[in-house]
């Protein structure tokens, strides 16, 4: 959806249930259900999104049009099905989210996240609709003062146009709980997840590069990508890395289910910290990749990006219908991941981690897998879906 057009979120808003889908009992029938319980997956929920080109081989697990996934672009409203309707609460996900790239493309964020919002609220308010859980994000804290991060550390000072877009929204949406008692919205400030469901059939694909860490690893490893580059080493930090904490997307969904059932009290505007509460460089991620996938990490200095050859040369034997499947096995089992340090990237800090406390406190709700965890389902899904879900 293009959440900047108004009139297709109200087109959204008149004419969509909340009401409609079993995508989540049905479709991931051993995914959402069994990760968030009978209790939890009771709410019904409409995923309103635009598919990014070549995400349809996704579609069989997040449902179709019509089954609670509606692909709500103002040029698909013949999809949507009148119904009665009740919305009791929207998540807002949608947005841009590259650090780097923000900073190459301010505009474009601040025209997409901010006006987007705007307009979303817009939706809501003519429709009724009180009750918010915002996807922001740690980015919001800027540098740190210091480690852990809690709630009450100052935020706004941000390194980057992505941290300071959700940081002008939670203001917003601030104002607005403050100007109008009815409202109430859980802000819900994100650290780093990474994983997959654990049976493998849900994950992280990225279009074209990753911009997040641990997928371009998982792409390393298997022979998608040539090599990782690791954006600076001279970190204050043990390694010389950046620090980041890292939360299984499993334990953040049901940070949300948490989000939900808080608003339920009439919260007014509440912000929590979702994440472990422990930092973990970059190598140190590297080397959790390597005890999941069994590939050897290797530092090789003299890796560039242009003109590289492929460390998998494919053979001719290759080319033999019936032997391609074990040249392929033959193949991953030779590879390792491979990094090489580059300079830092703009807008990255040094760590960044953390205090989960108020969050277990007041929701309910910690984090429960470790990093090993969080890379072996990661590992699972990358091996199941070696060139990601469009080309299974």
């Amino acid at each position: 959806m293009d959440i900047t057009d108004g009139a297709a979120l109200q087109e959204l808003f008149s004419k969509v249930g909340a009401r409609a889908p079993r995508w989540a009992r049905r479709r991931c029938a051993g995914a959402g259900r069994q990760e968030l319980g009978r209790e939890e997956s009771a709410e019904e929920m409409l995923w309103a999104a635009n598919v990014p080109p070549g995400h349809g081989g996704d579609t069989g697990l997040a449902g179709e049009a019509g089954d609670g996934f509606v692909p709500a672009a103002p040029a698909n409203t013949e999809l949507f099905v009148p119904r009665q309707h009740h919305f009791s609460a929207v998540m807002h996900f949608a947005g841009l989210k590259a650090v780097g790239e923000s900073v190459q493309q301010p505009l474009e964020y601040y025209r997409v996240n901010l006006t987007g919002t705007i307009r979303l609220l817009e939706a809501m308010k003519a429709h009724g609709v009180r009750n918010l859980v915002f996807s922001s994000s740690a980015t919001v804290y800027g540098d740190p003062k210091y480690l852990p991060l809690d709630e009450k550390h100052p935020a706004g000072g941000c390194t980057n146009p992505y941290g300071k877009s959700k940081y002008f929204i939670e203001e917003m949406i601030r104002d607005l709980c403050k100007a109008e008692k009815d409202w109430n919205a859980v802000l819900l400030r994100y650290f780093n997840p990474i994983g997959a469901h654990e049976s493998g059939l849900i994950g992280e694909d990225p279009q074209g590069i990753p911009n997040n860490l641990m997928p371009y690893v998982a792409q390393v490893a298997v022979g998608r990508r040539e090599f990782l580059s690791v954006f600076g080493n001279d970190y204050k930090t043990d390694d010389g890395t950046g620090v980041r904490d890292y939360i299984h997307v499993v334990d953040l969904a049901k940070g949300h289910i948490a989000a939900l059932k808080k608003l339920k009290e009439n919260c007014g505007c509440k912000i929590y910290n979702l994440g472990t509460g422990t930092g973990y460089s970059v190598l140190q991620m590297v080397q959790a990749m390597e005890r999941a996938s069994g590939r050897e990490v290797r530092c090789d200095l003299r890796l560039q990006r242009q003109g590289h050859k492929p460390s998998v040369p494919w053979q001719p034997l290759a080319l033999l219908p019936r032997l391609r499947a074990l040249h392929r096995a033959l193949a991953l089992l030779s590879l390792q991941i491979r990094y090489t340090i580059t300079a830092r990237r703009e807008g990255d800090v040094a760590s960044c981690y953390a205090d989960p406390t108020l969050a277990e406190r007041e929701l309910g709700w910690k984090a429960a897998f470790g990093l090993d965890k969080m890379c072996e389902d990661l590992w699972r899904w990358q091996l199941q879906n070696p060139s990601g879900f469009s080309k299974n």
